[in-house]
């Protein structure tokens, strides 16, 4: 076979074909990708930043409504407390009228039935009743209305409950009114002077005898 034609004013370097250089673009690709990298680092940060944030402020508002309903909790039972002190304030005087008929022995047949219910019902509205003779007197519970002298005390002495005190809980509605007794001036010495005499007398083996 005869050699292929070659065209006039070509060389034979001149068919052969040669490598493509590489592009401008495809060069430039990998510092490309490592920009969008960065960015999307630093969008993904922001998004934690935000989130942060947004979590801190629910965490807040949590609180916040805690201490709204811890406060409104408060508040209710406080009203609550005080309307129940208010109406029992209003009874009281009924209560009084109540002890006195029974002191009397005025407390029978339907009335004394009546009476005893309300009794319960203030006692179940937590109501309680205080004050007793031969207490001692305690100036935040106890009014004293009559004072005396009694040589058969050695302190101040509730001796008479002229109205019972009330209160509900810890909280005193109104204080028991009384009569109290003091020791009698020169009482205090003068059973001092009779113990120490009774305790001479003993070590001494008792009185001498005639």
């Amino acid at each position: 076979m005869s050699p292929p034609q070659v065209p006039s004013g070509a060389t034979s370097h001149d068919a052969v074909p040669t490598a493509a250089a590489p592009s401008a673009e495809g060069a430039a690709a990998p510092a490309g990708d490592a920009n969008q990298t960065t960015a999307l680092v630093a969008q993904l940060d922001q998004v934690r930043t935000a989130l942060g944030e947004r979590t801190a402020d629910l965490q807040r508002l949590q609180a916040e409504y805690q201490n709204y309903r811890r406060r409104v909790e408060r508040d209710r039972i406080a009203v609550k407390e005080i309307a129940i002190a208010n109406l029992l304030t209003e009874l009281m005087p009924t209560l009084d009228d109540i002890g006195r008929a029974r002191e009397h022995g005025e407390l029978v047949g339907g009335f004394k039935s009546v009476a005893e219910s309300l009794e319960t019902v203030a006692a179940k509205m937590g109501l309680q009743q205080f004050g007793k003779e031969g207490e001692p007197f305690d100036p935040t519970i106890h009014e004293a209305l009559m004072h005396s002298y009694a040589p058969d005390v050695t302190e101040t002495t509730c001796v008479a409950i002229l109205q019972p005190g009330y209160r509900i809980g810890e909280r005193t509605i109104r204080p028991a009114r009384v009569a109290v007794a003091e020791p009698q001036p020169g009482a205090q010495a003068v059973k001092a002077e009779d113990s120490a005499e009774t305790a001479d007398d003993k070590e001494s083996g008792g009185p001498d005898e005639g």
